[in-house]
């Protein structure tokens, strides 16, 4: 859908903003939020939160908007610069764009985007999450690792499949009905 640099770049922010707060959400509520609410005893987990004095990243408390720029940077560059074009490279080896339905051939670049986003973020979330005041071990990072994408990639799947790129193909639309609406008929 996105033809020009600009708007692919618009693409990934517009995904990627979604996406990290939905992983943020998840993470701690889901996740995370009772053994939060276990932990501090409190009533909610942003309760929780506050009163462990944010969120443990890279051995330091930090306020949930720190966790979600951090993430946002982070998976914005990774989108950009492996995600999204490899995924399309790796659906164009199993389906022509000319020939395939729009609606398989997004689904196959969606599918290879989680398949390649999941890993890498769940991988730099397993370093920014580590418990170092522990100390560090690298069997336990690994297994960390393993945890995150076993929790992380049926949600990413879903959510990216039935949820979040269809909010994000509107939006783009929106945005760029008249440059869809010039290419279409060029």
């Amino acid at each position: 859908m996105p033809q020009t640099r600009f708007q692919r770049a618009v693409f990934a922010l517009l995904t990627v903003f979604v996406t990290v707060h939905a992983y943020v959400f998840y993470s701690l509520y889901v996740i995370h939020g009772a053994d939060f609410m276990a932990w501090t005893n409190q009533p909610s987990v942003l309760a929780a939160i506050r009163s462990m004095g944010g969120v443990m990243m890279l051995g330091t408390h930090l306020p949930i908007w720190a966790l979600v720029l951090i993430e946002f940077a982070l998976a914005f560059t990774l989108e950009m610069t492996i995600g999204s074009p490899l995924s399309f490279k790796l659906a164009c080896r199993n389906f022509d764009p000319r020939n395939t339905h729009p609606v398989f051939f997004e689904t196959a670049i969606i599918s290879a985007t989680v398949g390649i986003m999941c890993p890498l973020m769940s991988f730099i979330a397993a370093w920014l999450y580590y418990p170092y005041m522990n100390g560090f071990n690298l069997l336990t990072l690994l297994a960390d690792w393993l945890k995150l994408m076993c929790f992380n990639f049926p949600f990413a799947w879903f959510t990216q499949l039935f949820l979040i790129q269809p909010v994000v193909r509107t939006v783009f639309k929106a945005l760029f009905r008249k440059q869809i609406a010039q290419q279409a008929h060029a």
